[in-house]
């Protein structure tokens, strides 16, 4: 992607989220039941699967010789993906913690 590899950066980073995501439905899974939504810890389940699916792409595409482009653009859109989908259950969870 125009001469620098975003793969290097992508790589750690998603496979970091994808125990910040586990790490936070271990915690979902410790408070009292009927607290939170009973679907906010399968969507951050879901997002560690896509986080773990961009770092999957990104070694791929850091491994590999030619067509590393795809498999990068591949890598960016899910950890792309993956930021959106934790910001939004992070905004449903918080107002479900503390506004009802």
């Amino acid at each position: 992607m125009q001469g620098r590899s975003i793969s290097n950066h992508i790589l750690p980073t998603a496979s970091n989220m994808v125990g910040v995501c586990m790490m936070v439905v271990s915690v979902l899974q410790l408070l009292p039941k009927n607290s939170v939504l009973p679907w906010g810890d399968k969507l951050l389940a879901i997002d560690s699967l896509i986080f773990l699916a961009s770092a999957m792409f990104s070694y791929r595409s850091l491994r590999i010789n030619g067509g590393s482009e795809s498999m990068e653009k591949y890598a960016d859109w899910l950890f792309l993906a993956g930021l959106s989908i934790m910001a939004l259950a992070g905004v449903l969870v918080s107002f479900e913690l503390f506004l009802v």
